[in-house]
């Protein structure tokens, strides 16, 4: 059974695809009277369709203004609008201001619309997320990607010979690594995932020790302490201990750090050292991952 839901989910994706078509296209292809079309996405989504796709054409318009040098009436008869003096009103009213003052000063590009769907360059919908995503969360996010393209690297590094893994590679970051190889910035990676683990327990890290390892050994480790440094950030995050400290005794003369800090320390170096790798990766043919961002990965499910 197509509950209103079902109906105003297809209608966002047929309204995504003809969003300079007429109301009667989207009822065409959903199979709909007119009628019955704009009381469901009325209900559903707080607006009327012819509303809510006038606002996108707006929203797209200002998009058109802040991009391109388009003249302000090409961009009006894009928006669907007969004249120059509609479109100024109907912007105006939204925006405050004139388009041609506008684009001179721009503001907000988006207007208030109850469904909280949104107009998203170059040409698709933005809809609203299913739970607000706090800063706390996007940390922990960013502690899974991370985690997540280590263990992709290390696969990618086994289309590559010993040779390969083990040769210099020459970049100008001193502060970083000494001698770094493919190897043994793979084997710095996970090692500061275990050190840390090992820190926050206040026991001795050997760092010597991450030196020379196999795939299949960093594999291994990674599968043990990814998870482990997940679980670590994720209760310190939900008990609200970001600022509280502990000692690291890893150091040569030990020292006080705060969690939070711990945190931001790893995901800035992790970063410069996976865009090392992948940088050699790169002059070696191997261009799967690009350059790690984690833009798209952000976007997926958790």
């Amino acid at each position: 059974m197509t509950t209103a839901a079902d109906t105003f989910a297809a209608f966002l994706d047929t309204l995504a695809e003809t969003l300079d078509m007429g109301h009667e296209e989207r009822a065409r292809r959903l199979h709909l009277s007119r009628f019955h079309l704009a009381r469901v996405v009325s209900a559903a989504g707080g607006e009327p369709p012819e509303r809510m796709r006038r606002r996108l054409l707006l929203e797209r318009a200002a998009h058109r203004l802040l991009t391109s040098d388009d003249q302000v009436v090409d961009v009006a008869f894009e928006a669907g609008f007969g004249s120059h003096e509609a479109f100024t009103r109907a912007f105006a009213r939204e925006y405050g201001a004139a388009p041609s003052r506008w684009r001179q000063h721009p503001t907000r590009t988006r207007i208030d619309g109850p469904s909280g769907v949104h107009f998203h360059p170059p040409g698709s919908l933005r809809l609203p997320t299913a739970r607000e995503v706090t800063p706390m969360d996007l940390m922990t996010r960013m502690i899974e990607h991370h985690v997540w393209l280590t263990g992709e690297m290390i696969e990618s590094a086994a289309r590559l010979s010993d040779e390969q893994l083990d040769a210099p590679i020459e970049v100008p970051i001193a502060t970083i690594d000494d001698d770094m190889t493919i190897r043994s910035v793979l084997g710095r990676l996970v090692g500061q995932l275990a050190q840390w683990n090992t820190a926050v327990e206040q026991r001795r890290y050997d760092f010597a020790q991450e030196r020379g390892k196999s795939l299949s050994t960093l594999r291994r480790e990674l599968a043990q302490e990814g998870p482990a440094f997940l679980d670590q950030v994720r209760s310190t995050v939900d008990e609200g201990r970001l600022d509280d400290t502990f000692v690291d005794v890893t150091c040569e003369t030990p020292k006080v750090f705060t969690y939070g800090g711990m945190v931001a320390h790893v995901l800035t170096f992790a970063a410069v050292r996976r865009l090392v790798v992948l940088g050699a990766f790169e002059n070696l043919g191997i261009t799967d991952l690009d350059a790690g961002d984690p833009m798209e990965w952000m976007g997926a499910p958790a």
